[in-house]
């Protein structure tokens, strides 16, 4: 109360004053108005949890989320990974398996076969209806880092045989002895190949209403 009271008797005598007092006033008010918001943010700190950055949070003291370039798509969901004992688990809950282009098309991604393990992905399909190498491009084991808390909801949802637009950041994770790179081209193959994809907004294309959330 003490704080409100004296902003409102310098707001009221502030019509008769110069105009550097308006200054002086405004400073003093603004001043209030910080140390306030100090006082709130020390009160309610952001937990330091180091799992901060897989919940959507920021990182902690030792951690760096560093952004390399935008990246957005259509992804065809293929299957998805969830990851909780591993030193990435800490900033990437979750790959997901994805296809887009000419394979997020429902009548070739459902012919992949995928397996995730160890962050990692192994995919085969019957029949290549385009070169090998053309095809390497349209499938990815993405590692997925949810850039807010509604994200980080939100990945829980996807589901496989989803159709999503992903829009966010490729990223490059720092911590203690942990350097976790983005890769940024899409030719790429093994350790390393993948991207580490900080995701901003997801938008529903297409759902697979028969499909189970997890497995």
């Amino acid at each position: 109360m003490k704080k409100f009271s004296m902003v409102l008797c310098l707001t009221c005598a502030s019509a008769s004053m110069t105009h550097a007092s308006h200054h002086n006033t405004a400073d003093l008010i603004q001043t209030l108005i910080d140390q306030q918001a100090t006082n709130h943010a020390v009160r309610n700190p952001v937990p330091q949890n180091p799992n901060n950055v897989a919940l959507g949070l920021p990182p902690i003291a030792g951690q760096s989320v560093s952004v390399l370039k935008p990246f957005k798509g259509d992804f065809r969901i293929l299957g998805y990974k969830t990851y909780q004992d591993d030193e990435q688990a800490k900033f990437s809950p979750v790959d997901f398996a994805v296809s887009w282009g000419m394979f997020a098309n429902p009548k070739i991604a459902s012919q992949i076969h995928v397996t995730q393990y160890d962050r990692f992905l192994k995919w085969a399909i019957p029949s290549l209806p385009v070169p090998a190498k053309e095809a390497m491009q349209m499938v990815s084991n993405i590692h997925i880092i949810p850039a807010n808390p509604e994200i980080a909801q939100q990945i829980k949802q996807v589901k496989r045989g989803d159709l999503v637009r992903m829009k966010g950041n490729l990223v490059e994770i720092k911590a203690d002895d942990l350097v976790w790179r983005s890769s940024l081209r899409p030719d790429d193959v093994g350790e390393g190949a993948c991207e580490v994809f900080q995701v901003e907004s997801i938008q529903w294309i297409e759902q697979n209403q028969g499909a189970s959330n997890r497995s």
